[in-house]
């Protein structure tokens, strides 16, 4: 009898506790805050058409403001592009929003290369299987060669 009950009470501290991760926070707290990045052109050198990749500090993310399909609005993602289109400077979220793979920039548009997705300058989908656009950024300009951009401390999370 008690053999029995101690392998019942095994078997059910070896199904709840990984569950138990999911139920209590973690020790880490997630803050919104403004993230500073380093650019790797500055701003007054980005050309028309042209992108810099930017990418987030440790323990720190950026917030996605809209989205659909892998991205939607409040998301994390830890890089980014500034680009320049028709004279205006746009952040857009280097996440494809198919699956949640880095885009590259390449030959004045953005391409996934995990599944072929193919984006525009303006983070418009060209060519699936992505339905989505890429996600943008708020930000602001600090100085030609820094950014502000709104996201989130991670310290302790992870």
């Amino acid at each position: 009898m008690w053999w029995l009950a101690g392998l019942l009470t095994a078997f059910a501290a070896a199904v709840v506790a990984p569950l138990l991760v999911y139920i209590w926070p973690s020790g880490g707290k997630i803050k919104p805050t403004s993230v500073k990045v380093n650019l790797q052109t500055p701003l007054n050198q980005l050309k028309d058409g042209a992108a810099t990749k930017f990418e987030a500090p440790s323990n720190y993310g950026f917030k996605m403001i809209d989205g659909g399909g892998d991205n939607y609005p409040g998301k994390v993602s830890f890089g980014g592009y500034l680009v320049k289109v028709s004279g205006k400077t746009t952040a857009l979220s280097l996440t494809c929003s198919h699956l949640g793979c880095s885009v590259n920039f390449q030959g004045g548009e953005f391409a996934c290369p995990c599944h072929g997705s193919v984006f525009g300058i303006s983070g418009n989908v060209v060519r699936g299987p992505a339905q989505f656009p890429l996600s943008n950024y708020t930000w602001k300009q600090l100085s030609n060669s820094q950014i502000q951009v709104d996201g989130y401390s991670l310290q302790g999370v992870g």
